[in-house]
């Protein structure tokens, strides 16, 4: 693939080139797609996008696969600029999107040659996806665009004046009932699925009782790596464990008591006992969570799928 991202650079691309121009990248932008899974023997993380539901539904907004590569804007702030006329879509956190300082209520819409796109704040979540018609070509990297920001593998952060190359648009765009994709806050705590083990059993049963039991909090440790809880301690303490792998949503327990979730740019190791392992879905919702948030571990059963 040729390489997505050009420096400031001080002339125009040719026409036959389309190209999305980032004005603002905002706090945190970066190229992600659905990752490199079924690496963790070479110790990659899969990394990719944090809430990969909102990423495959922005994609599929503008007739694109589910796993080109798509924008992840962190808190909003991001603006860009195309030089082709192209469908547009935004999935994750509803962000306040402004086309030339005009609101825009629909996910999808036609975004002109020349026509400036800014994601603004959104009334809850933290990540927001932009999809562009054609997906963005990129440098694969273990056959991945995405941005891990722990390893640093990938593309790096976006920044004012890149320049990405969009590919071919793939077909006319679905009909989708777009009502339907509307996202909207859930009332009440965040309760996150999850699948005892592999070491609960390290666990007494009161630590186990208070995992399910207790209402936690996001603290404001929380980034693409990771979610640190907090709330009333558990007890477990410091265990003698070898190193191990660790999966997409395992939570893990320092000694301190406060649970660790793992998201998309977690280490393929860790020597922290694993009280369970959230569901993919609560993964996604998860890394929607905003510090404060309060959240709530539901056990499915043992011996489930």
């Amino acid at each position: 693939m040729t390489a997505v991202l050009s420096d400031h650079a001080g002339s125009p691309p040719a026409d036959r080139c389309a190209t999305v121009t980032v004005i603002d990248p905002g706090p945190a932008s970066t190229l992600q797609d659905l990752g490199r899974p079924g690496l963790a023997h070479l110790g990659i993380t899969a990394s990719g996008g944090a809430d990969r539901s909102s990423l495959m539904l922005a994609n599929r907004l503008v007739g694109n696969p589910g796993g080109v590569p798509v924008i992840e804007s962190t808190f909003g702030g991001l603006t860009v600029v195309l030089s082709a006329d192209r469908m547009i879509a935004v999935a994750g956190a509803p962000a306040d999107v402004r086309v030339d300082d005009r609101p825009v209520a629909e996910p999808r819409t036609l975004l002109r040659a020349g026509q400036r796109l800014r994601l603004g704040l959104s009334a809850w979540g933290l990540r927001t996806y932009l999809a562009v018609q054609g997906g963005f070509e990129a440098d694969f990297v273990f056959g991945s665009a995405s941005a891990d920001c722990l390893s640093g593998l990938g593309t790096r952060p976006l920044q004012s004046g890149d320049r990405l190359t969009l590919g071919e648009p793939y077909g006319t765009p679905p009909e989708v009932p777009l009502e339907l994709v509307t996202p909207r806050a859930d009332p009440g705590p965040l309760v996150l699925d999850f699948h005892w083990g592999p070491r609960d059993r390290l666990f007494s049963p009161e630590d186990r009782a208070a995992f399910t039991g207790r209402r936690w909090s996001v603290s404001n440790s929380c980034d693409r790596v990771g979610v640190r809880l907090a709330g009333t301690p558990l007890t477990i303490g410091s265990v003698d464990l070898p190193s191990e792998g660790m999966a997409l949503g395992a939570v893990q327990v320092p000694p301190a008591g406060e649970p660790i979730v793992f998201l998309a740019d977690h280490p393929v190791t860790g020597g922290y006992p694993v009280i369970g392992v959230i569901t993919e879905r609560a993964v996604d919702r998860l890394a929607q969570a905003r510090p404060g948030t309060p959240v709530r571990f539901s056990a499915l059963p043992r011996g489930g799928a």
